[in-house]
């Protein structure tokens, strides 16, 4: 083993300890790699950002942008409330929902499609626990049958133009994904939810979820309190990680929105926020005494000007890893954290200094009008249905013919996906069909990132010979024993890292190593390399494996030990589907 060699292992071995450890951000993990593996010389100065120009970089961005504005056209939203319109019992549901997410998740980002339709399955199902993880499994399914459906079907796709001067085609990958999708989903929907524990959260409203309760009281100002004359931010000093004022009442009028510089008068009614720990240390230091209401309802923090939203944070998010109080929700993003959740149970013990989690569920407050931007600015997930920007101008087709027009560019041949799809993203920021802004803004930066680092480090994993040193010991180990085993290795291996670490960046690692395996044996890349793809797609064992699967864990109720319970046999399943398909479509 060269020095060389060994330097690339140790960065790419590190990265992977890191990416499953989960305390860094995968971006910042892969961001590091690269600046490591540049300094230690294995990859070129000259070579080293290279990676954010490459097609699947252009291609996984345009996807993104393109999903975002077919979302707001209410194209989709029509389409899917349609279908979902009809869904009468839990089982209809299940099938409608799941059908709809993986039909949609095939021709845009499969997190779009979720974002879409998990709004629907918290208000149509009885209980959220057995339709939400069978929706995230049915959107990842569906990303297997088309290039665009996921990012590793365009990684593996331009790495094949990289080594054979041909892309895999927008639907060569249905040959094997589309059956698996099938097969997969049947048993999603027949078999797979029922062994999802039936103990899991049914719960729905915010009232029920947070249990209010436990986190908002009311309390009169006493005439003899010291803060009478101070302002209501003031009185927040007390303990500031624990009590926020949420809202006032003063001679029956009701504000509750922007009250910092209110100041206080004897017999105002104060809605606070606090911790059940901090409730006697408050009213003793502040000189208010409780009104005696024996529960809070969420109408108390609404009215016509202000509302409530329940949220989950996705994985990249800015609030992923900082509290509340870091980053001063209210001064900055006028919301206020007025519950937590997590795993489907609350959290009420200082929830301003709670560091929060991808997966987590906020009940945020804030004026009605600003509250979707405000969701949308901290990268996180409404769970409610919203009809905003819906139909933009009354031309809800046009990005519906553009999105149609730069995929039958892609299937004919005229010009390659990341410029075809590049130019629909042009034409709709053109034809004002989604802004600049909202284009950067839609882009996920993080996987951007994560895939400008990773490329070069696939490339010197290459360059090294570490490739080929992997793909002789994984052949020399195997023996005499059949090729077809060995693919079945690629694929049970590629599924294995993609449930412990980011699929895209699995699909980067995986792909030479498949190729050189091949070569090895003397066999056509091709099968090993739709290998890499379907086993980079299926993770189903962790809910780290996907976003989909973090941001159904929090209104699931799910725990982390639960995807494993349905996952497992699905994996088995797509293992056993996938090897006999890929040697009848891609003969080795």
């Amino acid at each position: 083993m060269t020095t060389d060699q060994i330097i690339i292992f140790a960065v790419l071995g590190l990265s992977l300890v890191f990416f499953m450890w989960g305390r860094w951000r995968y971006d910042v993990v892969a961001f590091t790699a690269l600046i490591l593996a540049v300094i230690a010389g294995v990859v070129p100065s000259a070579a080293a950002f290279a990676g954010f120009g490459h097609p699947a970089v252009i291609t996984v961005a345009a996807v993104l942008v393109i999903s975002r504005a077919l979302q707001v056209s209410g194209v989709i939203s029509i389409f899917a409330d349609t279908v979902v319109r009809f869904a009468k019992g839990q089982g209809t549901q299940m099938l409608a929902l799941s059908g709809v997410g993986a039909l949609l998740s095939a021709f845009m980002n499969n997190v779009g499609a979720l974002a879409l339709l998990m709004p629907l399955a918290l208000r149509l199902a009885e209980k959220p626990s057995a339709v939400l993880m069978p929706l995230s499994f049915a959107t990842i399914l569906g990303g297997l049958v088309t290039l665009i459906g996921t990012p590793p079907n365009i990684i593996i796709a331009t790495y094949r133009a990289d080594i054979t001067g041909e892309a895999f085609a927008m639907f060569d990958f249905a040959f094997v994904g589309l059956p698996i999708a099938l097969v997969g989903l049947v048993f999603v929907l027949l078999i797979g939810w029922r062994l999802i524990p039936r103990e899991r959260s049914s719960r729905r409203s915010a009232e029920e979820m947070f249990d209010l309760d436990g986190y908002v009281v009311e309390a009169r100002v006493n005439d003899d309190s010291p803060y009478v004359g101070e302002t209501v931010a003031a009185l927040e000093t007390i303990d500031e990680e624990r009590t926020i004022v949420v809202g006032m009442l003063r001679n029956e009028t009701r504000r509750l929105m922007r009250i910092g510089h209110e100041h206080i008068h004897a017999g105002d009614i104060l809605l606070l926020r606090v911790d059940p720990s901090a409730v006697d240390d408050l009213v003793k230091k502040a000189g208010l005494t409780l009104t005696g209401t024996e529960r809070a309802h969420d109408d108390q923090l609404r009215s016509d000007e202000v509302g409530l939203i329940e949220a989950v944070v996705q994985p990249g998010s800015r609030l992923e890893g900082r509290s509340a109080t870091m980053l001063h929700l209210r001064r900055r993003y006028g919301v206020a954290l007025v519950a937590l959740a997590r795993e489907g149970h609350p959290i009420q013990e200082r929830i301003g200094r709670v560091r929060l989690r991808a997966g987590d569920v906020l009940l945020l407050q804030g004026e009605e009008s600003e509250l979707p931007e405000a969701v949308a600015m901290l990268g996180c997930l409404p769970l409610a249905t919203r009809n905003l920007n819906i139909g933009r101008g009354g031309k809800v087709l046009i990005p519906v013919l553009i999105f149609a027009a730069s995929v039958l560019a892609t299937v004919l041949g005229w010009t390659p996906v990341h410029v075809s799809f590049a130019a629909a993203v042009v034409a709709l920021i053109l034809l004002e069909r989604i802004s600049a802004r909202e284009a950067y803004e839609t882009i996920e930066w993080p996987v951007i990132v994560l895939l400008g680092a990773m490329i070069p480090l696939g490339d010197a994993l290459q360059s090294t010979g570490g490739t080929q040193l992997i793909a002789d010991s994984i052949v020399g180990l195997a023996g005499a024993i059949p090729a077809w085993v060995i693919l079945g290795i690629v694929l049970v291996v590629t599924m294995t890292l993609s449930d412990l670490m980011n699929n895209a960046a699995t699909a980067i690692v995986m792909a030479p190593i498949s190729v050189a395996i091949a070569g090895n044996l003397g066999l056509n890349a091709d099968p090993f390399l739709m290998a890499v793809a379907i086993g980079a797609s299926c993770a189903f064992l962790t809910p780290i494996g996907h976003q989909n699967n973090v941001l159904v864990m929090g209104p699931g109720g799910y725990r982390f030990g639960d995807y494993w319970r349905m996952g497992l046999p699905l994996e088995i399943i797509i293992v056993a589907v996938s090897i006999p398909l890929i040697m009848i479509f891609w003969p080795m």
